[in-house]
């Protein structure tokens, strides 16, 4: 894949502090490429305020969690776009756009470590779905809906595949999703949750051809600020850095 090195470096420092439960606590790193109007960690605004919501999107402008599985560390990360940056201004009403990153690195390696001596990871379904937590005990919402085959949506348009699906392993192959629209909700509304479930094929050892499935899940609280104004979405040129 053509990536910027400075994403995959970060992502492969972030990786190595893994913790061992299934789903461990979460540290941040920049993420965003310059050539993707939508996308750059950079513009993000963390909320200065407190939240309605307990949300690490929210307070922090991005989210990263690390799920071990066998000695690979999955990794999520969640960015707004430049199209909503500021977290502590997303209210019910308008769209709010987020864009997010997904891959795997075998925790057995060194970073350096050739690449064949890496167990392989392919993705092959990613669905996220949502729901909303409201202050008057209304009915769920569900502002954000996600069901499909990985290598047909990633950003890459040329992702490596087969059968089992696309690579995720570092440094070889990520999954990248940009642009992501939430819809709006009920003026109620003090946060979204979102749900993540990737489905992995996970090689038993470097150079096996046998693999084995997994579910990899991971939920992801977003705080909703009360107001009736709609989020702002900004104008981006196409051709913005």
């Amino acid at each position: 894949m053509n990536r910027p090195v400075r994403t995959r470096l970060a992502s492969a420092l972030a990786g190595l502090v893994a913790t061992s439960a299934l789903l461990s606590g979460c540290s941040i790193v920049g993420i965003g490429t310059s050539d993707d109007p939508g996308s750059s960690k950079t513009s993000a605004v963390p909320s200065a305020t407190p939240t309605p919501y307990d949300s690490q999107f929210t307070r922090d402008g991005t989210f990263q969690s690390h799920i071990e599985v066998n000695g690979l560390d999955f990794v999520y990360t969640l960015y707004p776009t430049k199209s909503t940056p500021r977290t502590n201004e997303w209210y019910p009403r308008g769209n709010k756009f987020f864009s997010f990153t997904f891959q795997a690195y075998d925790l057995n390696r060194a970073i350096r470590d050739r690449f064949a001596t890496k167990r392989k990871v392919y993705l092959s379904d990613i669905e996220v779905t949502s729901r909303t937590k409201t202050t008057g005990g209304g009915r769920t919402q569900h502002p954000y809906n996600l069901k499909a085959v990985a290598k047909e949506i990633t950003f890459d348009p040329e992702p490596v595949t087969t059968r089992y699906g696309m690579i995720i392993t570092s440094p070889k192959g990520a999954f990248e999703l940009r642009n992501q629209k939430i819809g709006p909700t009920s003026l109620d509304t003090r946060g979204i949750d979102l749900l993540f479930t990737a489905t992995v094929h996970i090689q038993t050892s470097p150079g096996s051809a046998k693999f084995y499935e997994r579910k990899i899940r991971q939920t992801v609280p977003i705080a909703i600020f009360s107001s009736k104004k709609k989020t702002d979405v900004a104008q981006i040129p196409v051709d913005a850095n």
